[in-house]
Parts: C-alpha cells; sequence; structure tokens
C-alpha cells in the first residue's frame, strides 16, 4: 500500500518516466521481499537502520556493483522521505546511512613497448608538425607533467645545462622535474626547426604553426592520434601519458615519494593508486609466464 501510494505520487506529482518509476519499484519490492525474510512481524513501517543495512549487506554479498547498490539505498531513502512527509511513519529509518564507496577506476597507461615503438618508430619525419608532436609526445612521456602545464611551459623553463623543467602546477606552484638525454636533443631539435620555421606571436615553448601557443584542443588530438597508432585503449589523452610516466617509474625501482613529487601530488594517496596498477601488471606477467599459473 505504501509503495503504491509513493509510485503514485512519483507518476503523478513528480512526472517521473516510466523507466524511473519502474526501477523504483523494483528496489522497493525487493527490500520489502527482504523484509519478509528477516520477521514475518516486520513491515516497511517498523523497520529500523539495521534492517536497511543488512540489506544493503545481502545487495553486497550477490556480488552487486557499488552503484547497483547505492542506487537501490537511494530508492529506499526517497520512499521514506515521502512517507515520513505524508505521515505514513513517525521516523525515516534510512536517515544517515552510507552506503559502499565506488571503487576507483586503475588508471589506463601505455605499456613500456608500445612507448618505445611510438617514439622510435611512428613519430619520425622532418616536417615542423611532426617534430613538435613527437617532441610533445617525449615530454609528457619523460616528465608525467599535466596538459595545462605543457602548454604554460615557456623557453626559459627548461634549463638544459642541468637537464630540469621548471613547472608551474595547479595553484600556481612551481616544481623543478629533471629529464635526459633524448628529451635534450629533442627540445633542442624542435626549438631550432620551431625558430626558422614559425613567425612568434607568444612566449610559449610549444607554438602552432601561426606562432600561438598550442591549444588544449591541438595537444588532445595530437596525443589521440598518436597513441592511436600503437594502442586500443579507449582513453587516449595526454593524462593517460601521465599515467605512463609514473607507472614505468615505479616498475622500473622508483619510490612511490620520488613519483609523488615529480608528479605534484599534494598527498602520497593519490600516487598510490598506481601500485595498484603495477600490482595488476605484475599478475598478469605472472599469469602469462608461470607454467601452472
Amino acid at each position: 500500500m505504501m509503495i503504491d501510494q509513493f509510485l503514485s505520487y512519483l507518476r503523478y506529482e513528480r512526472n517521473r518516466s516510466p523507466l524511473t518509476v519502474r526501477w523504483y519499484e523494483e528496489s522497493l519490492r525487493d527490500f520489502e521481499t527482504y523484509i519478509r525474510g528477516v520477521d514475518d512481524y516486520l513491515s516497511l513501517s517498523t523497520v529500523d537502520a539495521d534492517v536497511i543495512r543488512g540489506w544493503v549487506e545481502r545487495m553486497m554479498d550477490e556480488g552487486k556493483k557499488p552503484a547497483t547498490v547505492n542506487r537501490g539505498l537511494s530508492a529506499v531513502k526517497t520512499f521514506y522521505r515521502f512517507a515520513l512527509s505524508r505521515k505514513l511513519v513517525e521516523k525515516d529509518p534510512a536517515h544517515g546511512i552510507i552506503g559502499p564507496k565506488k571503487s576507483k577506476p586503475l588508471p589506463q597507461y601505455v605499456r613500456e613497448g608500445d612507448m618505445n615503438r611510438l617514439l622510435d618508430e611512428y613519430l619520425q619525419g622532418d616536417e615542423y608538425n611532426k617534430v613538435r608532436a613527437r617532441t610533445i609526445i617525449i615530454v609528457f612521456y619523460e616528465t608525467g607533467i599535466r596538459l595545462a602545464e605543457l602548454i604554460g611551459l615557456n623557453d626559459e623553463d627548461v634549463d638544459f645545462d642541468s637537464m630540469q623543467l621548471k613547472v608551474t602546477g595547479k595553484r600556481d606552484k612551481q616544481r623543478i622535474v629533471p629529464f635526459g638525454a633524448e628529451m635534450a636533443e629533442a627540445l633542442q631539435q624542435y626549438m631550432a626547426l620551431r625558430d626558422t620555421e614559425v613567425e612568434r606571436q607568444e612566449p610559449g615553448l610549444f607554438l602552432s604553426n601561426k606562432g600561438r601557443r598550442v591549444s588544449r584542443e591541438m595537444v588532445r588530438n595530437l596525443v589521440k592520434q598518436s597513441l592511436s597508432e600503437v594502442t586500443t585503449l579507449k582513453k587516449r589523452s595526454p593524462h593517460v601519458l601521465r599515467h605512463s610516466f609514473a607507472t614505468a617509474m615505479l616498475n622500473n625501482g622508483a619510490g612511490l615519494e620520488s613519483v609523488k613529487k615529480l608528479l605534484g601530488h599534494e598527498s602520497l594517496e593519490t600516487t598510490e593508486i598506481y601500485t595498484h596498477t603495477t600490482f595488476e601488471q605484475l599478475k598478469r606477467v605472472y599469469n602469462e609466464a608461470h607454467p601452472r599459473a
């Protein structure tokens, strides 16, 4: 009865779609069935918070995803707010109940072998656009900087004597990122070609053919096209190259604190997600290599 009143409210007072109403009904009927299984004397008007938590736990035990569990809990919470407003219940038993946290997806990254093929085989050529593309990919992959940080680079931020890059990150915080001989050579070749091919209009390090600082969209498209040559990842963005940098560093022995500083993370927790990525890679290697895995 209470559920039917609530569904009528959704249909005729809130003008919710039939699909939305059906989703609410499925969640609430499931909850009602669970209540009956707990105790014959229980009803929607007499349950307490522990019963609702038990229903949430049962859904989790059944292997339902956190998003599905939270959607069901949201339906029950909305139902009880309605019931309380219509004086169908004396108190809201769902108030304050928190659903399971959604698991964060592991960051996608390009494997080292694929990055080597991209830089050593595909991104070759003497034209300005190709040299610029290869240099941008190298800078992303060898420093792990963000898209906005790359766009904001100026010539004076590159110190070839110390082999260091001065990066201005979020909230204008600056950090120093070292780079190697390959990146130094790529930058020098690019800058020399840029100064002969492009009439500078702005002080940026990476310039469009018209001499303006490269745009976000231009760099995103450049990275997407480049990565499409070697990977089928759904995401082929500058941030994937940042993930690839962090993963490669950890896979080759870098400490977590060092990677945190290079990436410009405020908290070590943000960097720790890459340890899960490297463990997933370790499991794949194990499963592929061990004869009885």
